[in-house]
């Protein structure tokens, strides 16, 4: 049985009562207050882990953690510290993730690459496309590109502002759909050109992406790119920075195109080159969604399970040998 750590009156608290899973409260005496029969500490931020460790302390436990990013650690001696000593084991999302906690010192036999999983969706029929275009104010002959993430710099959503700029003439069919929130999207919305939409937060993702031609990953900074493989399983190619996880889901030419980070005139030849096609686009999210199936949520938890079963059998095999000596 698991149990979920979550803030207080949070979605993840809700989500997770709402599938009958036990949830503690995340705070220090929450946590400790849990811990007797647990076998199993898993923690998916570098908050998580150090609060992780400081509530399992003493008790025999193996603390797991997962690392979502690929960026440098400003301090790679505590990052070492917390990830190589602190915890019996690593899941990186990526080879990527995968190659920085390395840089960073820890042991390449502690970390286990495992990437995020999505859900495989059921594909919209017609009727259903069009009404989700309808939504989003889309006319039938419109190329609509779009976007779902948060609004950082690391995100490079103005990348794709750029690049929609340099389309303008070129595609006066092109439509812009960038969801989500943050602090970039502010600064964005005052300088945004005609066709280029800034919606918020998604309430039903699933309706956007049904709505969409390509999807657009522009990030300079991925450790892996769930929401563009959460497109690729809608049956959708992307266009995403050629760099950390995405270069490894992505097959440049066959499910999508790799441009370079933050170059929007290489981002705006690469839409260009979808909307040029729409019989190849067409194929092309048929074989991203078949990739996607590489990337399931039930291989990942297999591979998770598979995972916490090797640490658990390194403990046991440790507790049968000190009683053999």
């Amino acid at each position: 049985m698991q149990t979920i750590a979550a803030p207080p009156g949070s979605e993840l608290e809700r989500k997770a009562r709402a599938e009958g899973f036990p949830v503690a409260p995340l705070s220090l005496p929450g946590l400790r207050s849990r811990m007797r029969g647990v076998e199993i500490v898993h923690a998916h931020t570098g908050r998580a882990q150090t609060l992780a460790f400081s509530a399992s302390m003493g008790m025999p436990v193996k603390r797991v953690a997962t690392r979502h990013v690929a960026f440098e650690p400003r301090h790679p001696l505590v990052h070492r510290l917390k990830y190589g000593y602190l915890c019996e084991g690593i899941i990186a999302v990526s080879q990527a993730a995968r190659r920085v906690a390395m840089s960073a010192g820890i042991p390449g036999n502690r970390i286990e690459v495992i990437p995020t999983g999505v859900e495989i969706p059921d594909l919209p029929d017609e009727h259903e496309r069009e009404e989700a275009r309808k939504l989003w104010s889309l006319q039938p002959g419109d190329f609509a590109a779009g976007h779902l993430g948060a609004f950082t710099k690391e995100k490079g959503q103005d990348v794709a502002v750029e690049a929609f700029g340099l389309l303008t003439a070129r595609i006066p069919e092109l439509r812009m759909i960038l969801g989500g929130e943050g602090p970039e999207r502010e600064r964005l919305a005052g300088s945004l050109p005609a066709g280029v939409s800034l919606p918020g937060r998604i309430a039903d993702p699933a309706r956007l992406l049904a709505a969409l031609d390509v999807f657009l990953m522009p990030s300079r900074s991925e450790a892996w790119g769930l929401a563009a493989l959460e497109a690729m399983a809608a049956g959708l190619p992307v266009i995403a920075s050629n760099m950390g996880g995405l270069a490894e889901m992505i097959e440049a030419g066959e499910t999508g195109w790799l441009v370079s980070p933050g170059d929007a005139q290489a981002l705006a030849e690469a839409i260009a080159e979808a909307a040029s096609g729409r019989a190849r686009l067409r194929e092309m999210g048929s074989r991203a969604r078949e990739r996607a199936r590489r990337f399931s949520v039930e291989e990942t938890a297999r591979r998770t399970e598979e995972f916490y079963l090797r640490i658990l059998g390194a403990r046991q095999s440790i507790s049968a040998s000190e009683r053999r000596t």
